[in-house]
């Protein structure tokens, strides 16, 4: 028995250091391959050098304008010319929407001179007809101060909306998501009390000269009315100027919903060799407002995606499951292009096992959130988690949390979804801003986050998700 039982154990003990031994050695293998992928996209990125042809050339993408589909050829010609990858056009119809000439938006003084507010109509608003409308300013912090406000206090007059982004909030995000709103429904909820029009305060913790446009959405059987985003400085002037007495201003714009007109989702494919049934998505929105060049949101994750599949072939790697390379259409004003997406593939009976959406700003990685299913996350999270010590020293940390908008319509499918994480600091200086350019995107910033989406990929297709 004693013989038998030495025997066992040392067989046993042999066994153990043999799979530690292949732990270490796979290890160093992924560590050696995650080196590999940093040096090639910060020595031989392309990426940078791509963004800046989109901008430059592409700028001011809104889904169904003439620059959008100008851009999606171009996304299209430069994921046809990796090898081994099918580039194609998916059929998308959005909602365009025209802003036309500049706002026209003035205090107007007692003594008939005025004073010009920076101003962006928001997307999907209604314009004034090229009319000029003029009415008294009410400044309201949220939109529960209108319904307090009631129409006694509402109709007839332009709401003016300005509750700041939280300045000690250490995630802008949670920032923006704490103030969006008024942008969002405030110009439907005036309209619900008789206001002429809506100002929203601009959604960004700097106090600059820049407006700041997005989407804003009226509910059913309400009239719409104007919604027009000032910049901060200019809301601190306005809101200075109420404190002395009643304030008029005086607005003309001519915005307007043009109805439905193409807007291609692009497609890139690279098939898999082993497990091609299983789909790895990188992706980001390839529109962007009419204003600025749409660098950061989000021309860089469109960039950064298609990079990470030129990087993947430069080390030579050749993946089991298929990567698909998507520049999502009409993410800013409907969401088209991700439900389009997520529809078609679900008829067609595919499975996307994991998918990456960057779309948070061309700037330093931080880290990566994820969320899948309740059915699936905990078996995901526990498997990708085994993979943070080989990134933890590129900076990169794991949460949980939200992915993108555009990849969360594929939730149903069940896979895992993931959104990059840089650094957030500075975004909102840039969102949806004239200032958003090629410019303020930092070549190598932008490249280490392609690198750790490729980093990414590469783990979850060597290993999956089981």
């Amino acid at each position: 028995m004693t013989i038998l039982f030495s025997r066992f154990t040392t067989r046993l003990i042999f066994l153990l250091f043999c799979a530690s031994f292949s732990r270490a050695e796979a290890q160093d293998e992924d560590a050696l391959m995650i080196r590999k992928i940093h040096e090639e996209a910060l020595a031989n990125g392309k990426a940078y050098s791509w963004l800046t042809t989109l901008c430059t050339q592409h700028g001011g993408r809104i889904a169904g304008s003439d620059a959008y589909l100008g851009a999606a050829n171009f996304g299209r010609q430069i994921l046809g010319s990796l090898p081994g990858v099918q580039a194609a056009l998916q059929d998308c119809d959005a909602s365009y929407w025209k802003r036309g000439p500049k706002e026209e938006v003035f205090i107007v003084k007692a003594d008939g001179s005025r004073m010009r507010l920076r101003a962006l109509s928001l997307g999907n608003s209604v314009g004034t007809g090229g009319q000029e409308i003029k009415a008294e300013v009410v400044e309201v912090k949220n939109l529960d101060e209108v319904e307090a406000l009631g129409k006694e206090g509402i109709k007839g007059k332009i709401v003016f909306f300005n509750r700041p982004m939280d300045p000690a909030q250490i995630r802008t995000f949670s920032a923006y998501g704490g103030a969006v709103d008024q942008r969002v429904y405030g110009p439907s909820k005036a309209s619900e009390y008789g206001a002429v029009a809506a100002l929203v305060r601009s959604m960004t913790t700097k106090t600059d000269t820049f407006p700041h446009t997005g989407v804003t959405v009226y509910k059913d059987q309400v009239v719409p009315v104007p919604g027009i985003a000032i910049a901060t400085a200019d809301a601190e002037l306005l809101s200075e100027a109420l404190k002395t007495g009643a304030v008029t201003v005086s607005l003309k714009t001519d915005c307007q919903v043009m109805g439905l007109r193409p807007a291609p989702t692009v497609v890139g494919e690279w098939k898999g060799t082993s497990h091609a049934e299983e789909i790895i998505l990188v992706g980001g929105h390839l529109d962007s407002w009419d204003v600025g060049q749409g660098a950061h949101d989000d021309g860089s994750g469109c960039m950064q995606s298609v990079e990470v599949l030129r990087i993947l072939q430069s080390v030579g790697y050749q993946p089991k499951r298929t990567l698909r390379c998507v520049l999502f259409s009409n993410e800013e004003n409907g969401l088209a292009g991700g439900r389009t997406y997520a529809e078609k593939s679900t008829e067609a009976g595919e499975f996307h096992l994991a998918a990456i959406e960057s779309d948070a700003g061309g700037f330093s990685p931080r880290g990566f959130s994820f969320e899948s299913d309740t059915s699936k996350f905990k078996m995901y999270y526990k498997k990708v988690s085994n993979w943070l010590p080989l990134l933890e020293s590129y900076g990169i940390a794991f949460e949980t949390g939200g992915s993108g908008a555009d990849i969360g319509p594929l939730k149903t499918q069940k896979g895992l979804l993931i959104g990059l994480r840089p650094d957030s600091q500075r975004y909102f200086d840039f969102h949806h801003t004239e200032d958003d350019r090629i410019e303020n995107v930092n070549q190598r910033e932008l490249s280490l986050g392609a690198a750790a989406m490729a980093s990414l990929v590469y783990l979850i297709d060597k290993y999956g998700l089981k």
